[in-house]
């Protein structure tokens, strides 16, 4: 029987969910994609999907999935694509189309060509050949880190003289934290600006306990630093960003809002937390997680392509 192809709908996202978890499973030992995540990707406000999904069957069996969505207006294009082993020329067909839809939407936004970024673990279910067949290369590398957690190992710290913290329960605080995500993200790799309320849809605002999200501030240059956390995932504790501006750096704070997030977690009985780290990161953010414990759980190859 011939592979099937059509667009994803919100009312796929359990069939999804449950292809990720296959792959997680060969990728990294475990299942570790939640439903909720699967939705929020799937309401991505850059994503029509119609022309921006894929869902590839071989009969009743879900085995590729494939999202686009694009965050720079620009040449920028992301994508997502997962196959089960043995599915690979599934996974060319639909790579292939991805590929002219991105294209086709850099050209939407005046650009001539697009240049597209998919993230995959460095040990994929996709046939990597399939890639470098097509002039893919890798150009950067990510780690997924993670940490135990222990009530007993990891009290709350001490604030330090002249520092305050406080969390983002008050509304008018979500908005100083894209603020503050903005500035100290601005110098990273493969940033993408955002206004405040595409990015409070990036973090699936809805669904986060703003109580898990700190901002830290000194005595002499006010607000400097932020962390944003979720409880939301099954298999651990989640840190999504952790930000300093430029001119608050080397003062520790780092290291303190890791630290209150341990404890915060600890205290509501998770046993792990885990956070994404570019491993070329200038700031000195995998020295400041190694110092704290944190180790590699898997790591995510980012492969680029240019297009028309």
């Amino acid at each position: 029987m011939p592979y099937a192809t059509r667009p994803a709908a919100l009312t796929d996202a359990p069939a999804v969910t449950e292809l990720l978890n296959k792959v997680d499973e060969i990728e990294i030992g475990r299942p570790e994609t939640d439903l909720h995540t699967v939705e929020a990707d799937l309401k991505h406000p850059d994503t029509d999907l119609e022309r921006d999904s894929w869902l590839t069957w071989d009969g009743d069996l879900l085995v590729a999935y494939g999202l686009l969505w694009d965050e720079s207006d620009g040449e920028r294009i992301d994508i997502d694509q997962y196959v089960l082993p043995g599915h690979q020329e599934a996974a060319a067909r639909m790579l292939q189309a991805m590929e002219a839809r991105a294209l086709e939407k850099a050209r939407e936004n005046g650009a001539v060509r697009a240049v597209v970024h998919l993230h995959l673990n460095v040990a994929p279910t996709l046939d990597t050949g399939l890639l470098r067949a097509r002039d893919w290369r890798i150009v950067r590398r990510y780690h997924v880190l993670r940490r135990r957690l222990d009530p007993a190992r990891d009290p709350f710290p001490e604030v330090p003289a002249g520092v305050r913290v406080r969390n983002c329960v008050a509304e008018a605080d979500r908005s100083r934290v894209h603020a503050l995500y903005q500035e100290s993200f601005a110098h990273h790799f493969d940033f993408q600006p955002r206004t405040c309320e595409a990015w409070l849809h990036d973090i699936d605002a809805e669904g986060l306990d703003w109580s898990l999200v700190w901002i830290v501030g000194t005595e002499d240059l006010g607000d400097v630093g932020f962390l944003l956390a979720r409880n939301d995932r099954e298999a651990m504790g989640w840190i999504r960003s952790l930000g300093v501006l430029p001119a608050a750096r080397g003062r520790g704070l780092g290291g303190f809002l890791l630290r209150h997030a341990f404890a915060a977690f600890a205290a509501r009985g998770r046993d792990a937390v885990g956070l994404g780290v570019d491993t070329e990161n200038a700031t000195g953010a995998p020295r400041l997680y190694d110092r704290h414990g944190m180790t590699v759980h898997y790591a995510v190859d980012t492969w680029e392509a240019t297009v028309g």
